[in-house]
């Protein structure tokens, strides 16, 4: 098994640790922006889970989501709240901007889960989609995150 896979995004390839469940936006901010080497907090890492959570509840209330799609999500940024991913929060606290980069992060770790994943393509394939959901596009709604 590789020690690292390809992930591929709007700004090209970047190489990720095979095991991570981050992806190229995330690796990309680790690289572009190594200031202090100090991580968010376990406690940063679960309120960013419970946002997660809570806008796909809303969104689901709402009928911009699923309700199936949304339960994925919800398990998912759950898992986050719980800390069982907290070491996959690795971009740097020193950032530039708003925040981008802590956003993607997130999204890249609830995406990947090989569970999520697979809920995800099922949910989608039943919806009659021949491609699988990408998550990041639907926590990147106005009303489902920070941007």
């Amino acid at each position: 098994m590789a020690d690292v896979r390809t992930e591929r995004d709007s700004m090209g390839e970047m190489t990720v640790p095979a095991a991570a469940y981050y992806g190229a936006q995330t690796a990309r901010a680790v690289e572009n922006f190594p200031i202090s080497g100090l991580r968010f907090s376990g406690r940063f890492v679960a309120a960013l889970g419970l946002v997660k959570a809570s806008a796909a509840r809303v969104n689901a209330e709402l009928g911009l989501l699923e309700p199936e799609r949304a339960g994925v999500i919800i398990t998912a940024a759950e898992e986050v709240v719980a800390g069982k991913f907290d070491a996959e929060f690795v971009v740097d606290v020193f950032q530039t901007g708003s925040g981008t980069s802590t956003n993607m992060n997130a999204n890249e770790v609830i995406a990947q889960h090989p569970e999520r994943k697979q809920s995800l393509r099922t949910v989608s394939l039943r919806a009659g989609r021949s491609n699988p959901l990408v998550m990041g596009r639907l926590l990147r709604r106005p009303a489902a995150s920070s941007q």
